[in-house]
């Protein structure tokens, strides 16, 4: 599991534990949280990486990044979930909270991106077709050609607004329609 990814679950446990009262198990976990991030970071030292390196780094993959479509090599979901997602200006979008699949070809139709809120907690949900992407080498980051202002003003979804029987096709023509005119427009 990414270490992004983990740390957001673990704090969204603790914050259920906290307004529940539950102070003993709400520290436990955020003693989880602080080692869990304290080997991050030493994996990073550990590794070569300086704080000033990641940028130019991680701007230099975001200009070598290969559409999806292009690639041979198959995405597990635990790969993407958790996955930072960031436009060719190095602008974060959100991260990959979710897959959806298409109920007639069973192939990844969208993936769900989680954005604002804190940590997980009223987090908004916009889907966005898996065509759209690029993908930067070792699947670090995903890039959209967007402006942030194309994510803030996309269709948002709730967790089960897809799954209804006959939902999918209604809604993906929304969602398929506003991302075809927003990526043509760029």
């Amino acid at each position: 599991m990414r270490p992004s990814y983990e740390l957001r679950t673990l704090i969204a446990s603790a914050n259920i534990l906290a307004q529940r009262g539950e102070q003993q198990l709400c520290e436990g976990e955020l003693s989880t949280i602080r080692d869990i991030y304290k080997t991050y970071v030493a994996d990073m030292h550990g590794n070569g990486m300086r704080e000033v390196d990641g940028q130019s780094t991680q701007q230099k993959q975001i200009a070598a990044a290969k559409p999806v479509t292009t690639q041979t090599n198959a995405f597990r979901s635990d790969q993407l979930i958790g996955t930072d997602v960031r436009n060719a200006k190095n602008e974060t979008l959100g991260s990959v909270h979710d897959l959806l699949m298409s109920p007639s070809t069973g192939a990844i139709a969208y993936l769900v991106i989680g954005r604002g809120g804190f940590f997980g907690i009223d987090e908004k949900y916009v889907p966005v077709p898996w065509g759209d992407f690029k993908v930067t080498q070792n699947l670090s980051l995903l890039v959209l050609d967007i402006p942030k202002s194309a994510m803030d003003d996309a269709p948002q979804v709730t967790d089960d607004q897809f799954a209804a029987p006959g939902k999918f096709d209604q809604e993906s023509q929304k969602v398929d329609a506003y991302w075809k005119a927003q990526l043509s427009s760029n």
